[in-house]
């Protein structure tokens, strides 16, 4: 398929998300509202809007130390980006948060208040979009999102700001994403996703994508009395079909699993013989300073930060020296 084209503005934009090793090690805290809910569950929050502003700058000055970069939303986020270490680059969420659920197709919708040519103003070295993607959903559907990537693609194109596309697979008959039925028709559902944004006319630089199993249902990591979905040589085998099938650099979102499973997760990958790039990873890395933070308080979290949350992307960072490669393999640079 060949390399990606990608300008020299580009190609800075990313090596600035990345480590030294030119592999993304980047922490993700764009959540807007799911982190409210959780923090709204505390009983000493008054205040879910600055409470959100306050946790975020918190994990953003504490963690970032340790990661190569960090992914913040707008509405809530920018000061928290202020605060990132200087190593730090910093991809911002262009994408409005959720999706609503009184129409069908979950459909993609953009920040009303913000366009790519103001989020490079505010200092975003990428922008990411989340997409939920089935590529067994009704076909007018699907074109509208076909056409929404297409528009967001030239975007990015014309202001040669990184385009990261984050992709969610869901079914649109209804099953759980999180049960054994969904976990039979997801390493189709995901592999199918990243060879149609994998085309050029999207202008995809880096897909952010979610591992092609649910590793719960996968032999060998089952929980006790639950019946695996997939032999860990099916696991395998689907981790190399979709390594396959994508010639982008893609780099894999934790999914709110431990962080123990997550980097079983990225060793099996790498065994499988997939060629990743790297992780942009979430609650796996920063969920349980939640509840310190609204039962403790700030000086609380810090420690927790500190401690557990540093050894969390530290134990991340061995794991990718292990398993990932970097993504400038992947890359031509045009002038």
């Amino acid at each position: 398929m060949g390399k990606v084209k990608l300008s020299a503005e580009k190609l800075e934009a990313i090596k600035r998300l990345s480590n030294e090793q030119n592999v993304i090690a980047a922490l993700a805290i764009d959540q807007r509202g799911s982190l409210k809910k959780m923090l709204a569950e505390g009983a000493n929050v008054t205040d879910p809007e600055e409470t959100i502003v306050e946790f975020k700058k918190l994990v953003s000055a504490e963690l970032t130390k340790y990661a190569s970069s960090i992914l913040l939303d707008p509405e809530y986020g920018l000061p928290a980006a202020e605060l990132r270490d200087a190593s730090a680059g910093l991809l911002v969420a262009y994408e409005k948060t959720g999706y609503d659920a009184t129409e069908v197709g979950r459909l993609p919708d953009l920040l009303t208040e913000w366009s790519v040519y103001r989020l490079k103003e505010a200092g975003a070295d990428s922008v990411k979009f989340l997409l939920y993607y089935d590529a067994d959903e009704d076909e007018a559907i699907n074109e509208f999102k076909h056409v929404y990537m297409e528009r967001l693609g030239q975007e990015c194109k014309a202001l040669d700001m990184p385009f990261f596309l984050e992709i969610l697979t869901y079914d649109a008959n209804g099953d759980n994403e999180k049960g054994e039925a969904f976990a039979k028709v997801k390493p189709a559902k995901v592999i199918a996703a990243m060879k149609e944004f994998s085309k050029e006319k999207y202008q995809v630089d880096v897909l952010k994508v979610e591992v092609p199993v649910n590793m719960n249902f996968v032999q060998g990591y089952t929980k006790e009395g639950q019946e695996p979905v997939y032999t860990r040589e099916e696991a395998m085998a689907y981790f190399k079909e979709q390594s396959d099938a994508t010639h982008i650099p893609y780099i894999f979102l934790s999914a709110g699993v431990s962080m123990e499973l997550f980097n079983q997760t990225l060793c099996l990958a790498k065994e499988a013989g997939a060629v990743f790039n790297g992780v942009l990873c979430g609650r796996a890395t920063w969920k349980d300073a939640v509840n310190v933070y609204v039962e403790k308080g700030e000086e609380a979290t810090l420690e927790w930060l500190q401690t557990t949350g540093r050894a969390n992307i530290e134990s991340l960072n061995d794991a990718l020296k292990e398993t990932a490669t970097p993504w400038t393999n992947d890359f031509e640079v045009i002038h």
